[in-house]
């Protein structure tokens, strides 16, 4: 269909309703004054047979004229066969939800209104029409099911008794209800307003109709007031959808005029700050954000000693400062660069507390044990007290997770009267969290250590870098490497960071560091740090340290009284020795929180004052032991060891046997490393060669398959110090004699017979006291380690130092 053609219907359209207008304007006021709509038509005209239109929406009331848009491309040609028709009638059937390729002739509802088509136009992918409603319908038989619908229709009749005194009140209250919205939505004013004029309680049928058509409900509930025939029925119907748009529109009202009053006092608020600044600044007495923002910073700096490079520095950004527009992009850079340097305490310092009865205190306060941990603190602070300051130092504590380093260092921090700032730099990955990013970049920062220093505001704190040897590398750069200018006694007194692009002194800083292990650490970074070994904890300091730290803080912070949950010295000791057997006390802190827990669910559901917890009764609170006493393995070619690793001391018991006496053939399992590997055939070797001198059949190996086995094979180990257990293992097999006695032995070999020394040896002889094993062998180099140990670490054990494997044999086989 065209547009030309669409045009030519408008002009139809206009000649009939011209003609209609002619012919009743004598008939547009009857006798009593009443105004008729004379747009209508007479029920007679009405065609028995109509075009059928869906619409989804609501549905299409007899009293409503308004323009309809609809679908160009589907509707086309039922518009068309609409315009040919003489009367230009269609019929409007609300279908809800229905798609157009889903409707069906039972998607139709029984009643709809027959509406007059005005002013009809085609525009690209729509046609728009204005239609007046005429009457209802009802569909009596469809004459086409599929597009264009046509159906031979009805027009029921409306009973209605307008004299009916309950329908004339009906009415009544429909118009007053239509008056009570005129003011508070203007929207329907001007159609109100006109629609009021024409109708009457007389017209009962078409005002509730328009009334139904003006309220928001859903179109469900219309098309049952649509349907419904009988005007009484409807108005009961209608008015309370009435009253329901009332409520919503004077909700919808309120709300608006709160919104539009907030608003005003906003705006009145926002014009008289902006005539008080007007005002302020002709008089003298108020500055621009410009120039407020510059006296901050040059405020900041009145209290400060800023180095003359820095202030130099600082003076051009304010210059730059003072004559960028506020609003641009690089006004906002330069404060926040301003802001940095000024909030940096330049030429502030706390003064150092070296006092060593103060230290010791906090020390034996904060920690039990550690004993020569303390007195090497103490030496690093006297020799601090000479000096002057302990600025510039560099300390690594080194040792198993959950042995107090962190907290070592916040008892330094305190000792010294320090502030103090911890972070991790565990998986770091960017330097730039070191150095800062440069100020070309958005959204660039300084890094740790500036960010650092303005927070705990002097220059001299105590600055922990934890997790040290979890540094990561990475594409963005090392920050290992970056570390090295920090750490460096020699650089770190002109510390550049990115972001400032200033020098600045790190000599004032305590740096204290933390590591589990030393493998990982870069040599050049390892070689500027000063080492703190702190090994694991023997039992008897695992007691102390649970009865004075960490029970008393489990019960304060859950906040129940000591007396109602008694834990005694041989259930501590029990929790210990069974659930708790790592070198720290972290896992001795879960297992205590523990028994806290489930002591707390007996207070409550039993109802009892004090809960006593036992050996007796420990099981019910923390299940079975996982840790069962150790018994030393005895046997032929069966050798106890001693190894360290990153998690403390540890035993390892090493076992030697003889498969077949087929061929001679040497076999390694336990999951051993390279080095473990090597040291195990350094030690058959050296067997092989000095069988005869140890008193062992010379040809036992020629037609014997060996194998050599370290227990628990699913855990990794390696390391330099297994060759003298291992040559003892397979010595003791060749001798056919058993080591019954409890002994272990640390110390690598060589292919000359050479006892090579080893490391941890701390670590090793508290590992041998936790299995009950008090007699060792260790290498001779050894010795000034083993005698450097605590008292309480080597009462009670016997200790043989050997140089050559003929020592080791002469205590072994005696």
């Amino acid at each position: 269909m065209s547009d030309q053609e669409f045009d030519r219907d408008d002009h139809l359209d206009v000649q009939d309703d011209n003609e209609q207008t002619s012919q009743s304007e004598d008939d547009q006021f009857r006798s009593d004054g009443e105004r008729v709509n004379s747009l209508v038509s007479a029920s007679d005209m009405l065609p028995e047979r109509i075009y059928l239109l869906p619409i989804h929406n609501r549905p299409f009331f007899p009293a409503q004229v308004q323009p309809l848009v609809i679908n160009r491309e589907r509707w086309e040609e039922t518009m068309r066969r609409v315009g040919n028709t003489p009367h230009h009638t269609v019929g409007v059937a609300y279908v809800g939800e229905h798609g157009v390729d889903e409707l069906n002739s039972e998607g139709f509802p029984t009643i709809g209104t027959a509406v007059k088509v005005h002013k009809m136009k085609g525009e690209d992918q729509q046609i728009q029409f204005i239609a007046q409603g005429v009457q209802r319908f009802k569909i009596k038989r469809w004459l086409s099911t599929t597009p264009p619908y046509l159906v031979e229709v009805s027009y029921p009749k409306e009973p209605v008794d307008a004299e009916n005194e309950e329908t004339r009140a009906y009415a009544m209250a429909i118009i007053n209800g239509i008056k009570e919205l005129l003011p508070i939505n203007p929207l329907y004013g001007e159609e109100l307003k006109h629609y009021l004029n024409r109708f009457s309680p007389n017209q009962p049928g078409p005002l509730t109709d328009f009334a139904a058509a003006i309220t928001s409900a859903k179109g469900q509930e219309l098309q049952d007031v649509l349907s419904t025939l009988d005007v009484a029925e409807r108005m009961q119907k209608v008015l309370p959808l009435l009253r329901k748009e009332i409520d919503v529109a004077q909700l919808q009202s309120e709300i608006s005029d709160q919104v539009n009053a907030q608003m005003q006092d906003r705006q009145r608020e926002f014009f008289l700050r902006e005539q008080l600044k007007v005002i302020q600044r002709e008089l003298g007495i108020s500055k621009d954000d410009r120039e407020n923002d510059v006296d901050t910073f040059r405020a900041r700096l009145e209290s400060l000693v800023v180095p003359e490079r820095v202030q130099s520095r600082i003076d051009d950004e304010l210059d730059k400062l003072s004559v960028l527009e506020t609003g641009s992009p690089e006004y906002g850079t330069t404060r926040n660069y301003l802001d940095w340097l000024t909030s940096l305490p330049w030429g502030v310092t706390s003064q150092d507390q070296l006092d060593l009865p103060h230290a010791r205190g906090v020390l034996d306060r904060d920690h039990d044990g550690l004993k020569d941990v303390k007195e090497r603190i103490i030496e690093f602070l006297a020799e601090g007290s000479f000096k002057g300051d302990v600025g510039g130092s560099i300390v690594l504590l080194v040792g198993p997770p959950g042995v107090g380093k962190t907290s070592v260092g916040r008892s330094i921090a305190e000792a010294l009267g320090r502030q103090f700032y911890r972070f991790s730099v565990g998986g770091m990955r960017d330097e730039a969290e070191i150095k800062g990013h440069r100020r070309t970049y958005v959204g660039a920062m300084p890094g740790k250590l500036v960010q650092a220093f303005k927070e705990v505001e002097v220059e001299n704190p105590v600055i922990m870098l934890d997790e040290i040897d979890k540094l990561g590398q990475s594409f963005q750069g090392d920050p290992a490497s970056a570390l090295l200018e920090v750490l460096d006694p020699e650089q770190n007194v002109d510390f550049l960071d990115h972001y400032l692009d200033v020098r600045m002194d790190l000599s004032k800083v305590l740096f204290l560091c933390t590591a589990n292990t030393l493998d990982s650490i870069p040599g050049p970074l390892l070689d500027r740090m000063e080492q703190i070994r702190m090994s694991g904890y023997i039992a008897e300091e695992k007691l102390a340290i649970a009865k004075n730290h960490l029970w008393p803080k489990l019960l304060k912070r859950d906040n129940l009284p000591k007396k109602r949950i008694q834990l005694s010295d041989a259930a501590l000791k029990q929790v210990i020795e069974g659930y708790a057997r790592e070198a720290g006390v972290r896992q001795l802190e879960k297992q205590l929180h523990r028994i806290v827990r489930k002591a707390a669910v007996k207070l409550l559901e039993d109802d009892i004052e004090t809960v006593k917890v036992s050996v007796k009764n420990l099981e019910e609170f923390l299940g079975a032991p996982i840790f069962r006493k150790e018994k030393v393995m005895k046997g032929e070619g069966v050798v106890t060891g001693l190894a360290w690793t990153s998690m403390g001391g540890a035993t390892l018991p090493i076992e030697a046997g003889k498969v077949h006496s087929l061929d001679r053939g040497f076999k390694l399992t336990g999951k051993l490393g390279d080095v473990m590997q090597e040291s195990a055939n350094i030690a058959y070797s050296y067997t092989l060669g000095h069988l005869q001198e140890y008193g062992a059949d010379s040809d036992f190996f020629d037609s014997a398959f060996v194998h050599l086995h370290v227990p628990e094979g699913a855990t990794p180990k390696d390391g330099p110090s297994a060759g003298v257990t291992m040559t003892t293992a397979l010595l003791s097999l060749a001798r056919h004699q058993a080591i019954n006695r409890p002994l272990a032995m640390t110390g690598e070999l060589t292919l000359t017979g050479q006892v090579l020394p080893v490391g941890g040896i701390r670590e090793k002889v508290i590992a041998a006291r936790r299995s009950d094993i008090f007699e060792l062998i260790l290498p001779e180099a050894n010795r000034r380690d083993y005698e450097e140990l605590p008292d309480y670490l080597r009462e009670g054990m016997t200790v043989h130092f050997a140089s050559r494997y003929r020592d080791v044999a002469n205590v072994v086989f005696k």
